[in-house]
């Protein structure tokens, strides 16, 4: 791309990416999806998506850091709310229980002890190589790039609808409770990506700015795929599961071989 694109060419571009490398496309969804994993499997998946979960907030919060509108920011706060809820952990407030929440709701349902997900000492270092890139990368980067590395939500609702449907049909698991943040998601996903959209359509006004919008979006796409290569590698195949990270109930010991 050379040249300065139009608004409905610049957006469809932004589009082009998740059609072409959304993580829905990867192996380990697939088979996420399809009923084709054990239980082990999930709850390596569930384990190590917490840890994205759980830095959301922390890297809409360093976005925040960088905006000097506070309309922009009050704007931008609901999707801190969002995860990190407005009472403690466990509380019965239905209203007021985030997606971080939700989440460990996933997690109690397939067995996994709270505590031990909430302590973040299974996680492959992989993941939180990736999560911490991402952290990272709206720190260090422009507002306009930060914005536009959050926009993979355009592709969340197809995903979200996606895994409902898959995980009602295929595990024993599945039930209001343990699919909340996804039905919660399909709410709010599409609330933030209109927010989000209009802000890099409106703000990016050269054609470098559009190109370092789309790579932006690209970086956060490889991201995301690769937290399910290093799943796919430790948990599927050829199952080598680094040192200290989480090994499923129902995997044989796995020992790392270099």
């Amino acid at each position: 791309m050379s040249e300065f694109l139009s608004v409905d060419a610049f957006r469809d571009a932004l589009h082009a990416i998740g059609e072409r490398q959304y993580h829905d496309l990867h192996p380990f969804h697939q088979q996420l999806h399809g009923g084709q994993l054990e239980k082990g499997q999930i709850q390596a998946w569930a384990l190590n998506r917490f840890y994205y979960q759980v830095s959301i907030p922390r890297k809409d919060l360093t976005i925040m850091s960088r905006m000097d509108d506070p309309k922009l920011r009050r704007a931008w706060m609901q999707r801190v709310l969002d995860h990190d809820g407005l009472n403690d952990h466990g509380q019965p407030d239905e209203g007021k229980v985030g997606g971080i929440e939700r989440w460990l709701r996933l997690t109690d349902g397939l067995g996994l002890d709270r505590d031990y997900v909430i302590s973040l000492e299974g996680i492959l270092p992989a993941t939180r190589y990736a999560v911490d890139a991402y952290v990272n990368f709206v720190r260090d980067h422009s507002l306009l790039e930060a914005v536009a590395s959050s926009l993979t939500e355009l592709f969340a609702p197809s995903i979200h609808r996606e895994r409902i449907a898959g995980f009602e049909k295929n595990y024993a698991f599945a039930n209001d409770s343990t699919l909340s943040y996804f039905r919660k998601r399909l709410d709010e996903a599409p609330r933030d990506v209109e927010f989000g959209l209009n802000y890099v359509l409106t703000n990016a006004r050269t054609a470098e700015q559009q190109r370092q919008c789309l790579r932006a979006l690209r970086f956060k796409t490889e991201l995301l795929w690769a937290q399910l290569d290093a799943l796919h590698h430790a948990y599927v195949t050829p199952n080598l599961i680094p040192p200290g990270a989480f090994v499923p109930a129902d995997m044989r010991p796995t020992e790392y071989r270099r």
